[in-house]
Formats: structure tokens, C-alpha cells, sequence
């Protein structure tokens, strides 16, 4: 698997070949609480980096799941909306929201490393 990145908005990013994975942070979900409902994006929908992409409500909030980069939706999650649960115990595994096909991938790579997601989460 690739290298893990981060955006400020608590998602993570892992690119494999041409097609990235995304979710959110266990960090995220540690401050939603538990997480009751999850919707997903509809496959092949076109997004800009920064688009809302997803929602992901617990009993304390709902959040938006953004876009990290420009691209093409190309799979998500089912098992999310069977057990949205799942987010609680496998936020950076198990329970991505979505693939997508990144329209220039390099943009991943100016997203934040673990030790500087550290960093913005130590604040």
C-alpha cells in the first residue's frame, strides 16, 4: 500500500496504481463519536478537489467528507451503509468512504504527511 496522506479536513488518502483510497481520520471519528449513518457518493460522479463528497452523521454531528484532489468517484464502500459502525472501529482501515481516479495524482502528494498531521492534531 502507499504512503498514507492527510488533509485538514481529517480525511486520509492512500493511493494505489491510478485509483486513491479515501476516509476519514481515526482522529475524526474519535471526535464524531459514534457514527449512526454514512452517505456515500454515487459512483462516476465527477468532483473538484474540495467538493463535498460524502456525510458522515454520529449522535453528536454530522460532517462533511470532502474531496481531496479532482477526479472521477469509482467505487464506494457499500459496507458502510450495511454498518456505519464500522467507522468507530476501523476509521484508517476497513471503513474507507470511497475510491476515485485523481484527474493529476501528483496533487496527493502535496497533501500532509502523518508527522505533519501529527502536528496539526497535537494543536
Amino acid at each position: 500500500m502507499a504512503d498514507v496522506k492527510y488533509t485538514e479536513d481529517h480525511e486520509w488518502v492512500s493511493l494505489d496504481g491510478e485509483e486513491a483510497t479515501i476516509g476519514i481520520t481515526d482522529h475524526a471519528q474519535e471526535q464524531l463519536g459514534e457514527v449512526v449513518f454514512v452517505e456515500l457518493p454515487e459512483i462516476g460522479k465527477k468532483v473538484k478537489k474540495g467538493d463535498v463528497v460524502a456525510v458522515v452523521e454520529s449522535v453528536k454531528a454530522a460532517s462533511e467528507i470532502f474531496a481531496p484532489v479532482a477526479g472521477e468517484i469509482s467505487e464506494a464502500n457499500p459496507a458502510l451503509e450495511d454498518d456505519p459502525g464500522l467507522v468507530n472501529g476501523d476509521a484508517e482501515g476497513e471503513a474507507w468512504f470511497f475510491r476515485m481516479i485523481p484527474d493529476n495524482p501528483e496533487e496527493i502528494d502535496d497533501l500532509m504527511d502523518a508527522s505533519e498531521y501529527s502536528d496539526l492534531i497535537d494543536d
